[in-house]
């Protein structure tokens, strides 16, 4: 692995609440994922940030979630596989005219929190996000969790995908992350984060809780901006890992 890419969900305050540093963190990533109004955001601050961006030179991508500010988007909210993806399109619409203002455009779509969760796992609803985002843009890729149902879902539906792993969340032996609600499933010493990925770029096995390393492809590497240190942890892997040789890229280009 000589070519990775860095990104960070941003956009997550909305009003005069803010939530992470994207400023620091649009100086440190390739591709943001842009909170679309559901979990988290509003229009000046889709706006806000899709701007920046632009001007940084990060690709961004819509990052849809259930409406549920109060719980972060971190909830299920009962919904059909059908209702779900129309909750995607709308989001992905959203923002998507926001970054026509902002003089950049959407370019993939990656499902947040218990959404993004729920699709890993379950395949109708991954079918149905799949089968939304194919049909407001064929041009849109999907950012799916390495190894899961939204991955398998995509590449059924035609839509062009990438994987994705995660530098401060723990896994599970299936491939999933770790429940929040467990103890470890966040990870905070920046070095150990930093060595795991580097240790995994070499040999593509993820480290797991209760179990032996799973083999997992990456095309992203996410760095979330709402973990505590989350700019230190970013610009300490970036680091170390432009010292190992790596080179930081977006895995979609122009």
């Amino acid at each position: 692995m000589t070519q990775i890419d860095l990104n960070s969900d941003l956009g997550e305050g909305f009003g005069p609440w803010k939530m992470g540093d994207d400023a620091a963190m649009l100086s440190l990533v390739s591709s943001a994922n842009v909170a679309a109004g559901g979990h988290a955001s509003d229009p000046e601050t889709m706006f806000a940030t899709l701007t920046l961006a632009k001007e940084r030179g990060v690709v961004v991508g819509a990052h849809p979630g259930y409406p549920d500010r109060e719980g972060f988007g971190r909830r299920v909210i009962p919904m059909r596989p059908e209702e779900i993806g129309r909750m995607v399109a709308a989001q992905t619409g959203a923002l998507s005219a926001l970054a026509a203002l902002a003089g950049t455009k959407v370019r993939f779509v990656k499902p947040h929190g218990a959404l993004g969760n729920l699709a890993a796992a379950d395949a109708d609803v991954a079918q149905a996000i799949a089968g939304a985002v194919r049909g407001v843009d064929r041009g849109l890729s999907i950012l799916a969790i390495s190894g899961t149902a939204l991955e398998h879902a995509a590449r059924d539906a035609g839509v062009e995908v990438f994987s994705e792993i995660f530098a401060d969340r723990a896994y599970l032996p299936s491939g999933q992350l770790v429940p929040r609600s467990q103890p470890g499933a966040v990870l905070h010493d920046v070095e150990a984060v930093a060595q795991r990925l580097i240790t995994f770029l070499q040999d593509r096995r993820m480290p797991v809780l209760d179990g032996e390393p799973i083999e997992l492809a990456a095309d992203s590497i996410c760095v979330h901006s709402d973990t505590p240190g989350a700019v230190e942890i970013a610009r300490k892997l970036r680091t170390r890992l432009e010292a190992a040789g790596v080179t930081i890229a977006p895995f979609l280009k122009d």
